[in-house]
């Protein structure tokens, strides 16, 4: 070993000298266990009290406008379908926006069987559009988590209605969706534009209060299916299926949900302007998409706004013959 590589050793042996010298090493047999028994009165206390702060009175306001907007985005789809044309796969989730549906093979059939598929089309209605999310209806946020055996004794209601009620809204508002009966059979353009910018504005508007209202009230998304929860917590309903080697019924694996769990953007291919009447499938990559709502008003007049103009590809090149 030479000179250099001598005083490179050295004073490498020195800082790790250092370095043992400063760490502490604690032993798990001076410290004493913990019991959770003990802790079991104090957390359940604190529950308690976290209870009492809700709701949040400052968002009451906001649970409220984002009722109104549910109401009137569903009152706005169901009127625009009567005049747009829109198309649901009989065997998938697929929908499309336009004459005739699209020639895109991308039907993967009722169990994701099949793959590559062409799409097999049937006339569409407001829950294709706007996608319905449900969850159990809570008596009070901070509750008993609800069991297998007790998932039948809790009603099922719209998850942004549940996360409204929690917020403090008024209970007579638990359907959150009022009947349209004034579908008018005939509308003009203007007439049609103007429900189509009132219908986006609500979408917009429901969007943003559910992203306000998840920052203050809690809600879970099972990791492998699309079951949600509103509460501190998630249940123990054994409803989720999702692998092969899982039995029906299993456990759900719960995260923190977010807008897009709540308010499904269901996305759909957009056609523009540039591309051929019927979308085929050699064009796919050229062709942009946008969420159901957004293409759907725009189809009707509305202006979109600029956040999705790089999805759906408005200025982006035409696919090839």
């Amino acid at each position: 070993m030479n000179a250099r590589n001598l005083r490179l050793w050295q004073k490498s042996s020195l800082i790790l000298e250092q370095v043992l010298i400063g760490s502490r090493f604690y032993s798990t047999k001076s410290n004493p266990t913990v019991d959770l028994r003990k802790l079991r009165p104090v957390i359940l206390k604190r529950i308690e009290e976290r209870a009492k702060e809700y709701p949040v009175r400052g968002m009451l306001p906001l649970a409220h406008e984002v009722l109104q907007a549910r109401t009137a985005l569903y009152d706005g789809v169901s009127t625009l379908i009567h005049h747009i044309p829109i198309w649901a796969c009989k065997y998938c989730s697929e929908v499309y926006i336009g004459e005739g549906g699209h020639l895109i093979r991308t039907c993967h059939g009722f169990h994701r069987h099949a793959k590559n598929k062409v799409h097999s089309w049937v006339k569409a209605n407001t829950n294709n559009v706007v996608i319905p999310v449900e969850t159990f209806h809570l008596q009070k946020m901070f509750q008993d988590v609800i069991k297998h055996h007790e998932r039948f004794d809790y009603d099922r209601v719209p998850a942004i209605v549940e996360l409204c009620l929690q917020a403090g809204a008024d209970s007579n508002h638990q359907n959150g969706l009022e009947k349209n009966n004034n579908i008018l059979n005939s509308l003009s353009e203007d007439e049609l534009r103007f429900v189509a910018t009132q219908t986006l504005r609500a979408w917009e508007a429901l969007r943003s209060g559910v992203h306000r209202l998840l920052f203050v009230y809690p809600a879970r998304v099972c990791k492998h299916c699309s079951e949600v929860h509103v509460g501190p917590s998630g249940h123990k309903a054994r409803m989720c299926g999702v692998f092969k080697y899982q039995s029906f019924r299993g456990a759900h694996f719960w995260e923190k949900a977010k807008v897009d769990d709540l308010v499904p953007p269901n996305m759909v291919w957009s056609r523009r302007r540039q591309d051929p009447q019927i979308l085929v499938d050699k064009g796919r990559e050229y062709y942009g998409h946008a969420p159901a709502v957004v293409d759907l008003c725009s189809k009707a007049g509305a202006l979109v706004p600029s956040k999705y103009f790089c999805m759906m590809k408005l200025d982006g090149l035409t696919a090839p013959n």
